[in-house]
């Protein structure tokens, strides 16, 4: 009776020792953010023009609020005004991608009629990425 007691505890413990270090059912979720540039006209583009910004997440997401803000001032002030700055009203679509300034279904601006403000270059920058519980942070300068 014993030993049986003792196995069955050993088992356990190796499956929680297992499950503690060989999966992620107790690491907090991310959403890990990428950037990329791409030119999407037919044409050299104009000089002063920037190429098109495209974010990323490593997987599909129906992301409940983008929020995209200055660095420095954001160091100083963690309520600073974002440049760019949408919520889920209700259900939001699945999105791998999306460019800057994009309209996504199911997101609106948190400031109704409100547009992405125009990003300097040399500025380094913070976006915000959240999908229900799930966040993510990125930042970046233009180039």
């Amino acid at each position: 009776m014993n030993k049986n007691r003792f196995l069955i505890a050993g088992a356990l413990i190796l499956a929680g020792v297992y499950a503690f270090y060989f999966t992620d059912w107790f690491t907090p979720k991310t959403l890990q953010v990428f950037h990329t540039y791409r030119n999407l006209q037919s044409r050299p583009p104009r000089e002063g023009t920037l190429p098109a910004l495209i974010f990323g997440l490593n997987r599909s997401s129906r992301i409940t609020e983008i929020k995209l803000v200055s660095l420095s001032a954001y160091q100083t002030n963690s309520n600073v005004l974002p440049l760019w700055h949408l919520v889920s009203r209700s259900n939001s679509v699945p999105v791998k991608t999306f460019f800057y300034g994009q309209k996504i279904r199911g997101l609106q601006p948190e400031v109704p009629g409100s547009r992405a403000q125009p990003l300097a270059p040399a500025v380094n920058y913070r976006l915000f990425v959240t999908a229900g519980n799930i966040k993510g942070e990125h930042d970046f300068a233009l180039q």
